[in-house]
């Protein structure tokens, strides 16, 4: 945090008259919130960095966003646009993944160190409307939304293994193409089936439409994303909102839309395995629990552990063919699907467990003698990813630039003239530094 306002400030210094930093407000611990701003158009556009405290990668994107607004008038005063970059939503939850932003970047070491709050505490969620809005982050980029009423706004997220793609409000045709060049120019897989997008309608291959929020029990609202959130806040606005998903480790068989050898035995495999860690977690949660202090730090590592587990019943039985009524039926799967499938069955098991790690480290020795069984799930889930699903880290370079062209080609293609709807619905149309930034 500390390294990206420096360099924002240095940016600003070197050209002050086309661009300011100011602060937008501050986080629960008193980080400021700062607001990059590069050119003095009329029209605004909104890039949120760091919504997610695991997902470093959009502070550095913003930065290089920063400086090819300045390099090229095409984007600021050619399309009477000011650019405004947020530095990190979630300062504070960043800081708290230090532990593997230093390196090297390993998935044992990436899972171990994994921070990332529960659901109620993550900045972009409005599960009680924006007028309720708790966290002071949330509050913030409400009013900024409000203040510049902008045309663009862009959510930059990351995969920690998969795939890249890119969540919509509203269709930007044409993003499909522009993300499948950026892609294969830089060796990053399109994730062609994301497990959070299972049910979302298709607006091309790897770009998908965000649902409109309507209320949800929270297991649905932190599984399947469409409620009532920071995405859709500026719809009044008439606001076009795109989340561009980033990897950090890729796996080439996300991108495989053929269809599956045996898409019940897989199934039946993944909803098995999620079982079997779920029994394993709750297990050593109930041995653990009653040993931890009531302290905040505490508290703050049980929420995500408690979310997790909360929603793996109802995602393995939403999984698994043998499910006698599983609420609605799969829709047809590729073998993407069933590779993102078995990556977020993992990814859900594995960062419980680094969480469940890091309390137990944080108490004195380890009293109920779990640390054994929480190596070595974390052990065989990054196995299974490097050996089973071939992932691979993307340097960071690569993932840097690839969001900021997905970014940039998003940006043009909501400044152009919207299509008429024929959708039948309103308003729908076709403090220690961070090396991440220094690579």
């Amino acid at each position: 945090m500390d390294e990206l306002a420096a360099r924002a400030a240095a940016l600003v210094a070197r050209r002050p008259r086309d661009a300011r930093l100011r602060r937008v407000g501050v986080s629960r611990a008193g980080t400021p919130l700062w607001l990059l701003s590069v050119g003095r158009g009329a029209r605004q556009a909104l890039v949120v960095a760091g919504p997610h405290a695991n997902e470093p990668v959009g502070g550095a994107t913003v930065l290089r966003l920063a400086e090819r607004a300045l390099a090229d008038p095409r984007l600021t005063e050619g399309a009477d646009a000011t650019w405004n970059l947020l530095l990190c939503l979630d300062p504070d939850g960043l800081r708290r993944n230090e532990g593997w932003l230093t390196g090297p970047y390993t998935l044992g070491r990436y899972f171990r160190h994994f921070f990332r709050p529960g659901f109620l505490e993550q900045p972009e969620w409005l599960p009680d409307g924006a007028a309720a809005a708790a966290l002071p982050e949330t509050r913030a980029l409400l009013r900024l939304q409000d203040e510049l009423k902008p045309f663009f706004q862009c959510s930059l997220h990351g995969v920690d293994v998969g795939g890249g793609f890119v969540e919509l409000t509203r269709d930007l045709p044409g993003l499909d193409r522009r993300v499948a060049h950026a892609a294969a120019r830089l060796g990053i897989p399109r994730e062609l089936g994301p497990y959070d997008t299972l049910y979302w309608p298709g607006l091309g291959p790897a770009v998908y439409r965000i649902p409109p929020p309507r209320p949800r029990d929270l297991a649905a609202a932190i599984t399947e994303a469409a409620v009532e959130s920071t995405w859709y806040h500026p719809h009044r606005h008439g606001t076009v909102t795109a989340v561009v998903e980033a990897p950090m480790w890729g796996v080439a068989a996300v991108a495989d839309g053929s269809p599956p050898a045996d898409r019940d035995a897989a199934l039946r495999a993944v909803s098995g395995a999620l079982r079997h860690d779920t029994r394993v977690l709750r297990d050593i949660l109930a041995r653990v629990r009653p040993r931890l202090a009531g302290t905040p730090e505490t508290d703050r590592l049980l929420a995500p552990v408690d979310d997790y587990l909360l929603v793996c019943p109802g995602l393995a039985d939403a999984w698994d063919p043998d499910t006698p009524d599983p609420g609605r039926p799969l829709p047809p799967l590729s073998t993407a699907h069933l590779t993102a499938l078995r990556i977020a069955g993992r990814r859900i098991a594995v960062r419980t467990a680094g969480l469940l790690h890091q309390l137990v480290t944080g108490a004195d020795g380890d009293p109920a003698g779990v640390l054994p069984e929480l190596d070595a799930l974390i052990d065989r889930c990054c196995e299974a990813y490097r050996d089973d699903c071939q992932a691979r880290w993307i340097p960071v370079a690569r993932q840097v630039e690839y969001q900021a062209r997905v970014v940039l080609a998003a940006f043009e293609l909501a400044g152009r003239p919207r299509r008429p709807t024929r959708s039948g619905e309103p308003d729908w149309g076709t403090q220690a530094a961070v090396p991440m930034h220094r690579e």
